[in-house]
């Protein structure tokens, strides 16, 4: 069953790319938050994660700090 998958992320971030392009390799659809332009995204990347950096994975509720391909992977059920 699809997760529904959350990408906190911003245009020049080298690790943003990277987890978006390591999703896509999988084929896992997401919706990425381009949070340099939404103030509010940004916000609630924030309450959920206490962090400003990017990227912040939202994986049906399991917050993934970064591009950690281990804890992706488990966080999909893989």
């Amino acid at each position: 069953m699809a997760k529904n998958v959350k990408v906190y992320s911003t245009p020049t971030c080298p690790y943003c790319i990277m987890v978006k392009q390591f999703l896509k390799n999988k084929n896992v659809d997401f919706e990425d938050i381009d949070v340099s332009a939404d103030q509010d995204k940004a916000q609630e990347m924030v309450d959920k994660s206490g962090q400003m950096g990017v990227p912040v994975l939202d994986i049906d509720g399991e917050i993934i700090i970064g591009f950690d391909q281990d804890a992706i992977n488990s966080a999909l059920g893989e």
